[in-house]
């Protein structure tokens, strides 16, 4: 089956309305400070949304129901750490932020440290965000679009470019206002898409083909509640990951801390960041969900699997290829506008937030002064040069092996927690030391290293965040000691 005209012109619109919400809020910047941090007067609401959805970008949104598929249910339990995560990043971390009057977050090190920190953790980010922006176009092109619109897989990089070319567009005219504005509304695009494709197999399935049927999760592996670091998935091991990723998440990256920063206060701050877990929250159960549905489906229509494969073996291609055969005309373009949305709020806030952190931390730290508006050209020629160098490492994450959401544990999530080591150590140990947090952040990053790619001692890659974490911020802790030991000397 091909889209339909009725598709294509959904597709189509969705992609003018994206253009045209950047062109109309390109004419509200004045400066680069209404470019990065939106006067800092936003709407908590809207922010919360746009964190959420610049969060939950398309290496979410595809890999959650292939997620379902393989392994079950076990993954949607990181939502109970939701709370935790919303009480500990409320109470120790947004007041901190709030207070400090800042454009880049990595200014914060250099105040509670030095400069060496500061670098550090510019060039961890940089390299976080880069990861990520180009595995979501790699995963939204490769994954996604080549199945859906079942094209040629030497169109990738020629279809890669060309969405970063429409997302560096708004971007680039409309600063972090449009990627606000354009977030909130590929939100809705997402959920809406999401349940109208769950009630749709539903009715397509009927009373004969029951998804409570025992033999459709034949294939998956006992639930286990332990903790164990060398399991790929228990209940314990996603509680600590989800809480992880969401404290250092929140708690070091830009795109964050820059949403927090364009509130008026700290409560507004604190909001915005609830309101990002609770969509977070009805996402996840929308997406397990609809993986529920279309592994019922291909479990009833095996045949209908590509190249004689099984469920197990297919089952993050599973979802695009089922919008591609068995949803109706306009409903399948819905569903592919709401993966374009995944992407491009995502990228769209990875450009935004890159090129806020380049001109604060490096072409602003030169000491030359500009005026408001050079300043604003200066910001914006620097998201359109992310953009292009996003499109072009997209290219390499062929080779990456594992599911989807392994590679996200492996590339996208490698730096998260050996950033969020500088901050903690800068913010809640007193004694740190700016050459012993630059030390541990880097050893933490190559216990990321060993455990992602060398599978040091069996270790599963979803405790590659929280024991470099731990390891980091011990041996941050340690070296501070000594040195201010030896310093008094």
């Amino acid at each position: 089956m091909k889209l339909t005209y009725f598709d294509w012109a959904i597709i189509i619109g969705y992609l003018i309305l994206m253009l045209l919400l950047g062109f109309f809020t390109s004419k509200k910047n004045k400066t680069a400070e209404d470019y990065i941090l939106g006067g800092k007067s936003m709407n908590p609401f809207m922010i919360g949304i746009s964190l959420f959805a610049t969060l939950f970008s398309t290496l979410s949104y595809l890999s959650y129901p292939g997620e379902m598929i393989k392994y079950g249910y076990v993954f949607l339990v990181g939502v109970l750490a939701f709370p935790v995560a919303n009480w500990m990043i409320g109470k120790f971390l947004i007041p901190k932020f709030m207070r400090m009057n800042v454009k880049s977050a990595y200014e914060i090190l250099e105040i509670k440290l030095g400069a060496k920190s500061r670098k550090l953790a510019v060039i961890f980010f940089l390299a976080l965000r880069f990861l990520w922006m180009a595995t979501i176009i790699y995963a939204t092109i490769e994954i996604a679009f080549v199945p859906i619109f079942n094209l040629n897989s030497s169109l990738v990089p020629l279809i890669s470019f060309i969405l970063s070319l429409l997302t560096i567009a708004y971007t680039t005219m409309g600063g972090i206002k449009a990627v606000v504005k354009t977030d909130v509304a590929q939100s809705f695009i997402m959920f809406f898409g999401l349940i109208l494709t769950i009630v749709f197999i539903i009715n397509h399935l009927g009373l004969e083909q029951s998804i409570f049927k025992s033999s459709i999760y034949s294939h998956w592996e006992p639930v286990e509640y332990m903790i164990n670091p060398i399991k790929r998935m228990t209940v314990g091991n996603i509680l600590i990951m989800t809480l992880v990723w969401q404290v250092c998440t929140s708690g070091s990256d830009q795109i964050a801390i820059q949403r927090y920063l364009s509130t008026k206060d700290v409560e507004s701050a604190k909001k915005s960041y609830k309101i990002s877990l609770w969509g977070s929250t009805i996402i996840q159960i929308l997406l397990a969900v609809t993986g529920l549905c279309v592994m019922t489906f291909f479990f009833y229509n095996p045949n209908l699997i590509e190249d004689g494969g099984t469920m197990f073996d297919n089952a993050d291609s599973l979802f695009p290829l089922y919008i591609r055969i068995g949803l109706p005309s306009g409903l399948t373009g819905l569903i592919a506008a709401g993966i374009l949305s995944a992407a491009m709020s995502s990228l769209s806030s990875g450009l935004n937030s890159s090129s806020a952190v380049i001109s604060e931390e490096i072409i602003n730290r030169k000491g030359e002064k500009h005026s408001e508006t050079t300043d604003l050209k200066l910001v914006k020629k620097t998201s359109l040069f992310v953009g292009v160098l996003v499109a072009l490492s997209s290219l390499l994450l062929s080779y990456i092996t594992g599911n989807l959401f392994d590679v996200v544990q492996k590339v996208v999530n490698l730096i998260v927690a050996p950033l969020f080591v500088l901050f903690f150590l800068a913010l809640f140990v007193p004694f740190s030391t700016d050459k012993s947090t630059t030390i541990a952040g880097i050893l933490s990053l190559v216990i990321a290293i060993l455990i992602a790619f060398f599978e040091i001692f069996g270790i599963s890659s979803l405790w590659i965040m929280t024991l470099s974490l731990i390891g980091g911020i011990l041996i941050g802790v340690i070296l501070s000691y000594i040195e201010n030991k030896i310093n008094q000397y």
